[in-house]
């Protein structure tokens, strides 16, 4: 197992960290995924988590929302362990988008964000304008609002994205997991996605973790980046810290230049190759 290194000081410590995993090992049919892994997600901020494809960034993210069983260790849920919760709590708390989420066939787009409240809805609790305010809100805000008696399976793939981004947004939890948020979106959504979640984090304080395969808007958008390489956490910090020409080659195999981005500040990664060197 590579050993994990803490490249600033200010990494949270335990007692101010919701999410938590300890001595953490996920697997898929006895493969080990993801090895003994301690981690601590830094409560109201942005997380992102980077790293090379089949290196584990989906399989963590699918251990701490509860959807995938320890093959050993433990995921705390504001110091408890989120196995021994009830799925409801749990549900009011935490918030998932998964890599490749699928709809029920016919389902419309104002159906489907609207499950983002289901959690909210009991046996005395019944649909309320707080859940109407809710969901449409997510709707504007992930500019689906259009769309909504179009059938999901109708959309484009940009669109169906935006569409289950609704539905976790409408779901107002103080912790949310993203997979690959940006998945089939062009550059522009991209952005606007991003900077809704930056929003997001600004406005309610929501804890964002989020995994991303471009690390150039992972820096700019994160407060806090986590790189894994091997089922193992090798770095994690303030961008600006964790984010160097060594830390590509160890974690990406790839040769690079790390400068300031002109925009933000923060760096901004050149990646080199065989037909152009530095």
């Amino acid at each position: 197992m590579t050993p994990q290194r803490t490249t600033n000081a200010a990494s949270t410590p335990a007692e101010t960290a919701e999410l938590a995993a300890r001595n953490l090992s996920l697997a898929y049919e006895g493969r080990v995924v993801v090895d003994g892994l301690d981690l601590d997600i830094p409560a109201g901020r942005v997380t992102a988590i980077v790293g090379p494809n089949a290196c584990g960034k989906s399989t963590l993210l699918r251990g701490l929302s509860r959807l995938l069983p320890p093959a050993s260790g433990t995921v705390l849920l504001d110091g408890a362990d989120i196995h021994g919760l009830p799925t409801k709590r749990v549900a009011q708390r935490l918030g998932l988008l998964p890599q490749t989420p699928t709809a029920p066939d016919g389902i419309t787009v104002a159906d489907l964000v609207s499950r983002g409240r289901y959690p909210h809805q009991g046996w005395f609790r019944r649909w309320t304008a707080e859940d109407d305010e809710a969901v449409a809100e997510a709707m504007i805000a992930t500019a689906v609002a259009d769309l909504a008696d179009r059938p999901v399976d109708e959309l484009s793939g940009g669109q169906r994205q935006r569409v289950w981004i609704a539905m976790a947004l409408a779901q107002r939890t103080d912790i949310l997991l993203l997979d690959e948020p940006t998945t089939f979106l062009d550059i522009s959504h991209q952005l606007e996605v991003l900077d809704l979640l930056l929003d997001l984090n600004a406005a309610r304080g929501t804890t964002v973790v989020m995994v991303l395969h471009d690390l150039n808007l992972a820096a700019r958008y994160a407060g806090h980046l986590i790189a894994m390489r091997s089922g193992s956490v090798v770095a994690s910090g303030d961008p600006s810290a964790v984010v160097t020409a060594d830390l590509v080659r160890e974690v990406f195999g790839v040769e690079s230049v790390v400068a300031a981005d002109p925009v933000t500040g923060t760096p901004l990664v050149v990646p080199l190759g065989r037909h152009h060197t530095a």
